[in-house]
């Protein structure tokens, strides 16, 4: 209503005016719609109301009543934006009615306190709203540690810079950075609580706290930071279903979640650990993660069935992990490592043979479940939605550009070797580069190398090195050079995510010895390889490098229409994927992953560009594409 018209009706309040009535319904009407308006256009407090969510003692409440939660775990921050609302709408129709979400803190704390809740991927916010506008409820997942297989288990890897920093405790430098996070990330995700009319049922404090430390000060301490932020739906926390993790993972007065609840023991264990709060799955597996170098993971269907026919016979709640994997896209990956001297990098790929596979189509996995659930549940599960256009692109020819070594960009000097991180870099390569002087062949060690670096002597590649199985030796031959240089390129290939070696700096974490001499005096450079790098300017090519390995590959095609895409990397070694500036992720000749997920959201009609940088091939090959991850 204008300003004039609220006067008049004030006038006529005052004057008692016959029509008086009839002015203050038709202002109500107004009023109503501008409220809708306002409402509709901040997204999802207008669309629901408020519920109670509360533990009873064995069960689950919503407005007093019980709720079994059936659901479905998916990673906003592994899912192109565009398909969030399509991958809810299928785990819905899987029978699923929650969607639980991990929040990775690296992925939303881009650099020290710069936080980013809107760009791509990263807008938290509006995922949990359409969760909510396709009637799912949320169960939030906050970290700040979340493991998922993603890079240094989501913490920002800027605390890497602090030589003695202790993580996941009460290291007071380290809660600094947590509690920046808890009170920026409550802000997009406090009014979203059930009880202000949002989705959020419960928020998860920590994750699998009780398989790495046992230090409830840390874990009432960060359920009273979210608190003091807000948030008053209840907790919970997830755990292996053993005594000793359940004991030093859950806190008083959380719900228990079991990392998985697969049987009637499980359940007893969560009993006696409390028996006054509701314990449910966590994380029931229908699939599992892959590492390189192994075969793909195919976890077997059957014992899957017989563990969901006990959950819904029972009654009990739980969360597929995952329902839907998505991607690790660019250096998201992480990795495990279950020795010092052990590592096992992720791949690429999250397709973690889930329900809903990578490109969001359903697998027989997801008929099978969805046919399961239906029997139980007393509502009708909706259709399946339709599955996301493919295509096949033709051939791409390929042609050899520029080398790595024709960028001429500063160096750095340090008496021993850094690690990435102490130069603001979180991955990508390193370069380290001295003289020898003493020594000038013979036995050269990198201690340690992580994670898998390229040796060289005079410009001429010598041998690679990787971090897995403690082999960081190489032969260096005799040369005729006075002082011969040497080179050494390492390629960080993703931060440890699980469990007790989680403090994993990238490039050269200590020094480099030959014969058992240390060597000194390094020229260090950074080449962080993310998208920023790449589309900087390109370096002035120099024939002499055409030899040498860590070569460039550049690639032009044509396209009338767009649509999801595979680009299969076989005819490669190991390398990078950009296409029209995106970065797909690593790729690896050892498998099992040889193709790479591009949404068709990253390809444009018309010409589209792809550049491959590899750190081995020097002779340029075509790339070819395929609709789907295997077949």
């Amino acid at each position: 209503m204008k300003e004039m018209d609220i006067h008049k009706l004030y006038l006529r309040l005052l004057n008692g005016n016959k029509f008086f009535k009839i002015e203050i319904l038709q202002m109500k009407k107004t009023l109503l719609i501008l409220f809708s308006i306002c409402f509709f256009s901040v997204g999802v407090q207008a669309q629901g109301s408020k519920h109670s969510f509360t533990l009873g003692k064995s069960e689950f409440l919503l407005d007093g009543k019980p709720l079994q939660i059936i659901s479905g775990e998916m990673h906003p921050g592994r899912i192109p934006q565009e398909y969030w609302r399509q991958r809810i709408q299928m785990a819905k129709a899987m029978g699923c009615n929650t969607i639980a979400a991990y929040v990775f803190w690296n992925h939303q704390e881009t650099s020290e306190g710069v936080f980013d809740f809107k760009s791509d991927n990263r807008d938290v916010a509006k995922f949990i709203k359409i969760c909510q506008q396709e009637g799912m409820w949320v169960l939030l997942r906050p970290g700040p540690y979340v493991c998922a297989e993603w890079d240094f288990g989501g913490l920002p890897p800027y605390l890497l810079k602090i030589p003695d920093i202790k993580i996941r405790c009460m290291d007071p430098r380290y809660m600094a950075a947590v509690t920046r996070y808890v009170n920026r990330l409550s802000k997009e995700v406090a009014p979203l609580q059930c009880i202000y009319g949002g989705p959020i049922l419960m928020v998860q404090v920590e994750n699998e706290y009780g398989s790495f430390g046992n230090d409830k000060t840390y874990m009432e301490t960060l359920r009273n930071l979210w608190i003091k932020n807000g948030i008053k739906v209840p907790f919970y926390t997830s755990d292996g279903p053993s005594g000793a993790m359940l004991d030093a993972g859950n806190i008083d007065g959380a719900a228990i979640g079991l990392d998985s609840g697969s049987d009637s023991a499980a359940f007893a264990t969560a009993h006696h650990r409390n028996a006054n709060v509701p314990s449910f799955s966590g994380e029931t597996y229908p699939g599992w993660l892959t590492h390189w170098g192994e075969k793909w993971q195919r976890p077997d269907t059957n014992s899957l069935k017989n563990e969901i026919e006990f959950l819904l016979k029972n009654k009990k709640s739980f969360n597929f992990y995952v329902i839907h994997g998505g991607t690790n896209f660019g250096f998201t990956a992480g990795a495990n490592a279950s020795s010092p001297t052990s590592y096992q990098p992720d791949i690429t790929s999250y397709d973690y043979d889930a329900p809903i596979n990578e490109q969001g189509e359903p697998t027989a996995k997801y008929f099978m479940l969805r046919n399961l659930i239906q029997q139980y549940v007393n509502y009708k599960i909706p259709d399946v939605p339709a599955s996301i256009k493919t295509i096949e692109i033709p051939s791409i020819e390929m042609k050899k550009s520029y080398s790595l070594w024709d960028y001429h960009l500063p160096s750095i000097q340090s008496a021993q070797p850094k690690p990435m991180e102490m130069y603001n870099q979180n991955q990508g390569l390193i370069l380290y580069k001295t003289k020898l002087i003493g020594h000038k062949s013979g036995r050269l060690k990198i201690w340690e190398p992580h994670d898998y670096a390229l040796v060289f002597l005079n410009g001429k590649f010598i041998d690679t090195v990787y971090r897995d199985g403690g082999k960081w030796e190489v032969n260096l031959p005799k040369s005729d050079v006075k002082n011969p240089e040497l080179e050494i390129l390492v390629e960080g290939m993703g931060h440890i995510n699980f469990a007790q070696f989680m403090i994993d700096r990238k490039g050269i974490t200590d020094r480099v010895t030959l014969n058992g001499m240390t060597l000194m005096n390094w020229q260090t450079t950074l080449l962080p390889m993310d998208e920023k790098f790449i589309a900087s300017k390109k370096p002035v090519v120099n024939k002499s490098n055409e030899d040498k390995p860590c070569t460039f590959f550049e690639g032009n095609f044509e396209l009338s229409n767009t649509g999801d895409t595979y680009f299969d990397m076989s005819n490669y070694f190991k390398g990078v994927v950009y296409i029209n500036g995106h970065n797909l992720g690593r790729y690896w000749n050892i498998g099992p992953q040889q193709r790479l997920y591009c949404p068709a959201s990253w390809l444009k009609k018309g010409k589209n560009s792809i550049v491959v940088f590899d750190l081995l091939q020097t002779n340029a090959m075509p790339v070819q594409t395929k609709a789907h991850l295997t077949n």
